[in-house]
């Protein structure tokens, strides 16, 4: 919960009369979500990745290393949507490349995808940020520019949730976890 009031913090002794920027405040919290969810990718020994929890209700679930295709493949496409672009073809059904198979590269698509989102929260400002775009998705519909940003943020933290689940299933302490 600390690490969602950070953002709001570094702004320091922000006057009540004092206006923030949409775009400003928006990539602060892209800023801490990337921060969170790469450093978990990467803290996922490289031979986990295939990893998938086998005791319970498990059934069908994506791998670790599909989970974070798809938050990455998610993220892109969600700031197409805020830039009025074609969606990635790579993206597909938000399950990202099917190429990507090893660490190395799935973590790399990651970090562009956030690059993506920081152009596309940048992009965002208080003229434009309820100006609906046209649906990228049958399960999103139409949103706001903004609601977009926001849905990525959403998105994101979900399957940051399941991500540190699976690294405490084998024995990894999520990094922000750690006793600094």
């Amino acid at each position: 919960m600390f690490a969602l009031l950070v953002p709001i913090l570094w702004y320091g002794a922000v006057q009540p009369s004092q206006h923030v920027p949409w775009s400003k405040t928006s990539d602060t919290f892209v800023a801490v979500l990337e921060k969170e969810i790469v450093a978990a990718a990467e803290a996922m020994p490289a031979n986990k990745y295939s990893f998938v929890p086998t005791v319970g209700e498990f059934t069908g679930v994506r791998t670790f290393g599909e989970q974070v295709k798809h938050l990455a493949a998610t993220n892109y496409i969600l700031a197409a949507g805020v830039l009025g672009e074609p969606a990635p073809s790579d993206a597909g059904d938000e399950s990202g490349p099917e190429s990507l198979r090893m660490k190395r590269d799935i973590v790399e698509y990651l970090q562009g995808s956030f690059r993506a989102l920081h152009r596309a929260a940048a992009a965002v400002d208080d003229g434009n940020e309820v100006i609906a775009n046209v649906p990228i998705s049958p399960l999103i519909g139409q949103a706001t520019r903004g609601g977009y940003v926001e849905e990525a943020l959403i998105h994101a933290f979900d399957h940051y949730g399941q991500m540190v689940i699976y690294l405490r299933m084998n024995g990894v302490v999520p990094p922000a976890s750690r006793t600094r």
